[in-house]
């Protein structure tokens, strides 16, 4: 949906704020992810993918890391989604709330609205932003150093 990859998924993968969903309505081969927050409802589908996206660190993309990035930042340049996304990140586990830090900075977000992102990590954590440690301001925003990929 976002254009990370061009592959179709083996397996359907669907996103409630449930417990879990009815079988005899899914396939048992879907994937399905359970407890995405409540706030989860009120996001367009692409809200929520690029929401989901973070959650999975990037790993889904067929991009450099890089055109990864760039392409990451276009979405969040449309207008109003950052501030929407900055809305319900309490509701997000730390590492994404560090990325959408890492996110807003590079975006120029003022610091104003950062600030309640930057309260919320715990100083000591460090977060594996995967693919999205090319965000300049992963660093500041607590990411692990990036690992070198080996080749054989």
């Amino acid at each position: 949906m976002l254009g990370f990859t061009t592959q179709n998924p083996a397996r359907i993968e669907l996103a409630t704020n449930g417990l879990s969903l009815p079988r005899l309505i899914v396939r048992k081969e879907t994937v399905i992810h359970t407890r995405r927050p409540e706030s989860w409802r009120e996001l367009s589908e692409t809200d929520a993918a690029l929401l989901d996206f973070l959650r999975n660190r990037g790993v889904s993309s067929e991009l450099s890391v890089e055109e990864t990035v760039d392409k990451l930042l276009r979405y969040f340049r449309e207008p109003g989604r950052f501030e929407r996304l900055l809305k319900i990140a309490a509701s997000e586990p730390p590492r994404v709330r560090a990325m959408l830090g890492a996110i807003g900075q590079q975006l120029d977000q003022p610091e104003r609205r950062l600030l309640a992102l930057r309260k919320g990590l715990n100083p000591l954590s460090r977060f594996d932003f995967g693919n999205l440690s090319a965000l300049a301001f992963a660093r500041e925003w607590q990411a692990k150093e990036r690992e070198a990929r080996q080749t054989f």
